[in-house]
C-alpha cells in the first residue's frame, strides 16, 4: 500500500525534456541522464498537429557516460511510428526499467530521441524517473523544472 502522505514529487522527477516546437525533419533529444537514482522510468511523447504526411518515431537509447559514448538503442523500447493519417493530438509512453539497460557493458545513461519524418510537427516529450534509491525525486528533477507547488 502506497502512503497517503507522500507528494507524487517525492517519487517522480522530471530528469529531462523536448521542449514543445513545432519540430522540423529531423531528431530532437533530451541529452544524456544519469540512470544511478532511480528504478524505473517512462517517456512520455506528445504530438500536436502533425505536418502533410508527417511520420513520428521516439525511443529510448544507452550510453556509458554523459557525453553519449557507445550509443546505442535499447531494444523494445522504441514506438511504432506515429503518422498524419491516424489523427493530431496523441501521445505515447515508453517504461523503462533500469534492469533493461546494458549494466554488463558498463550502460548507465539513457536519452529520449524524437524524430519527425517528412514535415515539421508539433511535439513535446518529457523523460521522467520513478521511484528514487536514496532521496526524495524532486532532488534530481531538471534545471528546468520552475516550480513545484504543493
Amino acid at each position: 500500500m502506497f502512503p497517503m502522505n507522500v507528494k507524487a514529487t517525492e517519487q517522480v522527477a522530471v530528469l529531462g525534456a523536448i521542449n514543445p516546437s513545432s519540430q522540423a525533419a529531423g531528431a530532437a533529444n533530451s541529452g544524456w541522464i544519469s540512470v544511478a537514482q532511480f528504478n524505473k522510468f517512462l517517456a512520455l511523447i506528445s504530438v500536436g498537429t502533425f505536418g502533410a504526411s508527417a511520420t513520428v518515431d521516439a525511443k529510448i537509447q544507452q550510453a556509458t557516460d554523459s557525453s553519449g559514448t557507445g550509443a546505442k538503442d535499447i531494444t523494445g523500447k522504441a514506438i511504432a511510428q506515429l503518422l498524419a493519417a491516424g489523427g493530431n493530438n496523441v501521445q505515447a509512453e515508453i517504461n523503462l526499467d533500469a534492469q533493461d539497460l546494458d549494466v554488463n557493458g558498463g550502460y548507465g545513461f539513457i536519452q529520449l530521441s524524437v524524430t519527425v519524418g517528412t514535415a515539421a510537427t508539433g511535439t513535446a516529450a518529457t523523460l521522467m524517473g520513478f521511484l528514487p534509491k536514496f532521496a526524495s525525486a524532486s532532488d534530481f528533477n531538471a534545471a528546468s523544472v520552475a516550480q513545484i507547488v504543493g
